[in-house]
């Protein structure tokens, strides 16, 4: 690990870290895009058999039932029974975030309210590259279904073999997953965004993805929503001279797992920083005073995980205003978060927790705003809209009132 300090220019660097438009990435992407938009199948088809080395045809894009069925004898027998307590944890967890309709009505009668509903369809995004990423089905899924979506179908790359890997097409058939389409890359997220003969328009796309997969996110959102612009994979830890060393290395080389993920150590302590830079290889350590300048640091940084491995970590949570999750004392791991704790790992990354919030039910859900106003009510406002009305020249907004009492 490097040692840097928290006033120069390498922090600087890494507390700037971005996710601005990739100029080497947006034109090629541009162009998956707006192919698949203007001959839809027939590009998917087309970018299929150039990026994944995989000829399908159109008929073939949708997952089928049997092949659903079959997905189930190419896994172990007790892998369904393992998802059970995790499936109960992210239920527990999303039913405490329900928002519900309200109202109020005041003394002239004048209604004011705000009505929730889920989205109608919802396309998820799977990656299947070197490995597939089966937990991002259901932290993806499981919070869509219990916002009451409609309709949620997934996409993921196929392999070689024409075909899905089986894991993900268990968990995705558990959890009554609509429809699942063999398409990956920019041209699943185009796609879902536009809508082909074959995959249906989505009102939005969330799950994780390569470089291309979030240029292809960035390009369409208007089209739908997305749920946000995620770059790689970060983690900071904040530790002491009581923190357990081999848990905190143990935190911090897990995280080169994840391709270009980002490991930052913020420690008071000399002897962890020394021991730390000598033993493990990728990342950053930044030495701090005390504990109110490292949260001064981590909320600058604004980390997708951070972790507080020191005595009291509710103390600290306190002060902590920017991190997409946060997993405190020495038996909660970043990677209890990734599999099994509850809430969504689709988490904001490269700083943009000062803005961005985790996955949740409110991201599968809208409202629409309620407005019910009486005679008395309308004309006891009428002055005060007139006021504005004129001094923004708008005197038919001011006509459209006085109709009602001529």
């Amino acid at each position: 690990m490097k040692l840097i300090r928290s006033t120069g220019k390498q922090f600087a660097r890494l507390r700037s870290r971005n996710l601005l438009k990739n100029k080497r990435v947006a034109p090629s992407v541009a162009k998956i895009v707006e192919g698949v938009r203007l001959r839809g199948d027939e590009a998917v088809i087309k970018y299929t058999r150039k990026f994944d080395k995989v000829k399908l045809s159109a008929k073939d894009l949708k997952v089928s039932g049997c092949e659903t069925n079959g997905a189930y004898q190419d896994i172990s027998a007790n892998f369904a029974g393992s998802l059970k307590l995790i499936i109960e944890n992210i239920s527990r967890f999303y039913k405490k975030q329900h928002r519900r309709s309200w109202k109020i009505t005041d003394s002239d009668g004048v209604l004011l309210g705000e009505r929730y509903c889920p989205l109608d369809t919802v396309g998820i995004y799977i990656p299947s590259g070197t490995v597939p990423l089966i937990s991002s089905v259901y932290m993806t899924v499981l919070p869509a279904k219990l916002a009451g979506v409609k309709k949620v179908v997934l996409a993921t790359p196929p392999n070689r073999y024409k075909s899905v890997d089986p894991h993900i097409l268990v968990v995705a058939n558990l959890l009554k997953v609509d429809e699942i389409y063999k398409v990956g890359g920019a041209q699943a997220i185009a796609a879902m965004a536009f809508g082909t003969k074959t995959v249906p328009k989505v009102d939005k796309i969330v799950g994780p993805g390569n470089q291309y997969v979030t240029e292809a996110k960035r390009q369409v959102f208007g089209y739908c929503d997305i749920d946000m612009v995620a770059g790689p994979s970060e983690v900071v830890v904040l530790a002491n001279q009581h923190s357990n060393f081999d848990y905190v290395k143990a935190d911090l080389v897990a995280q080169a797992e994840h391709y270009m993920g980002l490991a930052v150590l913020v420690t008071t302590s000399k002897k962890l920083a020394k021991a730390m830079k000598k033993e493990v290889e990728k990342g950053y350590i930044i030495l701090v005073k005390n504990v109110d300048e490292a949260v001064d640091i981590i909320n600058d940084l604004a980390p997708e995980h951070l972790e507080i491995q020191v005595k009291s970590p509710r103390k600290i949570l306190k002060k902590i205003k920017n991190a997409g999750a946060v997993f405190m004392g020495p038996y909660s791991p970043t990677a209890i978060g990734d599999y099994v704790a509850g809430p969504s790992h689709v988490l904001p990354t490269g700083g943009t927790a000062r803005f961005f919030s985790g996955l949740g039910i409110s991201d599968f859900m809208k409202s629409s705003h309620i407005i019910s106003y009486t005679k008395k009510g309308l004309e006891k406002a009428k002055s005060s809209l007139e006021r504005l009305a004129e001094m923004e020249g708008l005197p038919r907004h001011l006509e459209s009132v006085k109709a009602r009492f001529k």
